[in-house]
């Protein structure tokens, strides 16, 4: 990698206008000064005929302004916004913006160049551009970073709990999809990725998903060669309630909030053990036709009972055939197969977490005060928020073992 590589941060921004200062105060505050911002401003053109959307119009339009006002700072303005210049059609969303925007970096950027995925409402320290400069550095063979997290909590008592149990849920599922030494451990947050501009084109860049890009973006990585899981600053990603896409932490928030969590349960600690032992099958699948713990599901869903007889004739080593048989069970296939599954546990998400630190981390339910007849929603903020920091202190333990070093 190049001594001193260019960074381009790539920023969608639909309706920001009240964030866009905090974000550019943060960039400006950087001790690494080579970087170049590209914003992609977007909504759907048909929204300026739509009178509830019209002041997410406006507002993108003095967010344009506002940012060629900027005179100490490098930006490229990409306007999918003004009347005629948005979004047409079904192309539209986040997803597009992100790939708008990182399309037009990768026409100009060289190889060993980075690029920073990251959103209008998150905060950053100061070191953290030169953080990324020095961990893609330090790994020069891998593909990209899921950077570390955490949601910094406000004044408004519904938004934080909310957040807060979205966070368990995700740092609860990260960790158990590296316990069982999953390829598709990482957390994907729009807000928290980045990457060299070889690896972009190496992948053929990002699927321009309405929501759930960043997932099906680091799963694309994954399926190529090693990410990583670890840098030493986090990114600060504010929690607001936003239906601003189809799923993600701001629908999760609004309907956590209405007392709907049914899509983010607490996943069973035995249906990852399941997903674990099909893994350590893999290679004498190989050579026998044996059953896998999870046959029934992969057979149906891949309609075929003997799915494997082809990926044995077309890889010719075990090693192969084992990574193809990984790419077939891949990250979207592990959570379909939680959700089918978790419906026969029967068990409430607070019986599930607690089971799971009665396993493996027994010490937690004295250190959090926990019983098995706790419940989330009368937890107060500040028990909800050490449960969400002792999966963060547990997952961080993963995120930095040696087995995940790529040099």
């Amino acid at each position: 990698m190049n001594e001193s590589p260019k960074i381009y941060i790539a920023l969608p921004a639909l309706n920001e206008l009240e964030n866009l200062p905090f974000f550019i105060h943060d960039l400006q505050q950087q001790s690494f000064k080579n970087y170049i911002l590209y914003v992609c401003i977007n909504q759907p053109d048909e929204w300026w005929n739509i009178p509830e959307k019209r002041n997410i119009c406006e507002n993108n339009q003095q967010s344009i302004q506002y940012l060629k006002g900027l005179k100490d700072i490098i930006i490229e303005i990409i306007d999918c916004s003004s009347k005629g210049n948005a979004w047409k059609g079904k192309q539209f969303g986040v997803g597009w913006a992100r790939k708008t925007v990182m399309d037009a970096i990768n026409k100009v950027a060289n190889a060993n160049d980075i690029v920073v995925s990251i959103d209008a409402d998150t905060h950053f320290n100061s070191n953290y551009l030169k953080s990324i400069v020095h961990s893609l550095q330090l790994h020069q063979q891998a593909m990209a970073i899921s950077v570390p997290y955490y949601h910094p909590l406000s004044d408004n008592e519904a938004a934080n709990r909310a957040i807060l149990r979205y966070e368990i849920y995700m740092r609860y599922y990260a960790i158990n999809l590296w316990r069982i030494a999953s390829p598709f451990s990482f957390t994907a947050l729009g807000s928290a990725i980045a990457f060299p501009m070889w690896a972009y084109r190496k992948i053929g860049g990002i699927s321009p998903m309405k929501s759930g890009e960043d997932f099906y973006f680091l799963q694309k990585f994954c399926k190529t060669a090693k990410i990583l899981n670890w840098n030493p600053e986090k990114v600060y990603p504010a929690a607001r309630f936003s239906d601003r896409v189809f799923f993600g932490t701001g629908p999760a928030m609004i309907k956590g909030n209405n007392g709907d969590w049914s899509s983010y349960p607490i996943y069973h600690y035995s249906l990852f053990d399941i997903i674990g032992k099909t893994y350590y099958l893999f290679p004498e699948l190989y050579t026998s036709d044996i059953e896998l713990p999870m046959s029934d599901f992969l057979n149906h869903q891949f309609r075929n009972d003997k799915w494997w007889l082809l990926l044995r004739k077309n890889f010719k080593t075990q090693a192969h055939f084992v990574n193809a048989c990984y790419e077939k069970l891949d990250g979207l296939r592990t959570l379909q197969y939680l959700k089918a599954s978790q419906a026969f546990i029967q068990k409430r998400d607070e019986i599930c977490l607690f089971e799971f630190f009665e396993e493996f981390y027994p010490n937690a339910i004295i250190q959090l005060q926990l019983n098995n007849t706790f419940e989330f929603n009368k937890l107060s903020v500040e028990q909800l928020n050490n449960i969400r920091n002792y999966l963060m202190e547990v997952e961080e333990k993963y995120q930095k073992l040696p087995q995940h070093e790529y040099e």
